[in-house]
């Protein structure tokens, strides 16, 4: 198998893993490393990457801008940009450790920031979408800037790389957070470089995905009549976009949210719910019909406070969830969770298209 690695394609490849703490204690980064690692032949070291919640606690009510730069002219333009629109707590390199494997760095930078008081005000924006509004913004009009994470005390760390060189170049075993999320690409449809890689975030959602998006144009024209621009280069970064659209500016629940992205069949609606559910079902495949993701997928959704965990309807792409007394973990294989976790109280695989949703206040729940 060694001798074929990297000249073979693994139709189901990409891996995803993910972990929470339920009573909000924390976990070192090497645990999500050492997970992730397990399913190395599911990558090809073209993208790998994290995401961590609750890892910022001195600085958890200033956005946490994690940027991309292609050089110190774009960090220059990028950082008017970020002193004419947010206040500046504090800025720094992000700590990197040299890693052979990883190469061709750009330049990255983290900022932690409000938005500036007066500028807010004649946006007429609440302070989300100035947010959201800004880091589009950058991410189509400043050449060579990419701010790939901007959430509260979480963050998103990815690079090319194979994900567990990817962890180690970040020195992830120095942070630690309630709640983590990982992913090893193995792309065939788009390329691999830094901003392509996952996860993919906006606010505090992150989404890691196994799977390609054969709707990918459909959501895409769809999501950007509403000031999304997807950037990025890879067909992943549209869910993030749509799951902020739904959950934050349409204030649909998870759930909901799941059964516009995953819908269940028409029949399975007629048949399996009950009339005053069917409606409100009926009602959601009509009004967003254009995010609907067809294409097998398995994702993870981080935000802060909990994890949910979503199959196409047809399980086209593996998952599985293990429980403990006060931790859920979420993966690809069972090899994934068990190497970090060897006694678990359960192991079982969602259905497709029903999303298990985990939070700390209201612990594990099994979809609709």
């Amino acid at each position: 198998m060694l001798e074929k690695e990297g000249k073979i394609r693994i139709p189901a490849g990409c891996a995803i893993s993910g972990i929470i703490n339920t009573k909000g204690e924390n976990i070192n980064g090497s645990e999500i490393v050492k997970s992730i690692a397990t399913m190395h032949d599911r990558s090809n070291g073209l993208g790998g990457g994290f995401a961590g919640y609750g890892i910022y606690p001195q600085y958890k009510d200033y956005y946490a801008l994690h940027i991309f730069y292609d050089d110190s002219i774009a960090r220059e333009k990028c950082e008017k940009f970020i002193d004419i629109h947010f206040d500046v707590i504090n800025l720094s390199k992000i700590p990197v450790k040299k890693v052979p494997s990883i190469t061709d760095e750009p330049l990255i930078w983290r900022y932690f920031v409000q938005p500036q008081t007066n500028k807010l005000k004649d946006s007429q924006l609440d302070e989300q979408e100035y947010v959201v509004r800004s880091v589009v913004n950058i991410n189509t009009n400043l050449d060579g800037c990419y701010v790939f994470s901007c959430g509260k005390n979480m963050g998103v760390f990815k690079a090319v790389g194979y994900p567990e060189d990817v962890g180690e170049y970040y020195r992830l075993d120095e942070y630690e957070g309630y709640c983590w999320t990982a992913h090893g690409r193995y792309p065939t449809n788009t390329p691999g470089w830094w901003g392509g890689a996952h996860p993919f975030a906006m606010l505090d959602y992150s989404i890691v995905h196994n799977g390609e998006i054969s709707s990918y144009d459909a959501n895409r024209r769809f999501i950007e009549m509403f000031g999304y621009a997807c950037t990025l280069l890879t067909d992943t970064e549209v869910i993030t976009y749509m799951i902020d659209y739904l959950h934050r500016k349409q204030g649909l629940t998870l759930e909901e949210m799941s059964n516009v992205i995953a819908a269940p069949f028409w029949s399975t609606i007629e048949e399996q719910f009950e009339p005053e559910k069917a409606k409100r079902m009926k009602y959601l495949r009509n009004m967003f019909s254009s995010m609907l993701i067809t294409g097998p997928f398995s994702i993870i959704l981080g935000f802060n406070g909990g994890l949910m965990a979503l199959n196409d309807r047809l399980k086209l792409r593996s998952m599985v969830v293990g429980e403990t007394s006060d931790r859920v973990y979420i993966a690809s294989e069972e090899s994934a969770i068990r190497v970090i976790e060897p006694e678990l109280d359960k192991l079982w695989a969602p259905k497709g298209g029903v999303p298990v949703i985990v939070t700390l206040d209201g612990g594990l729940k099994y979809g609709y």
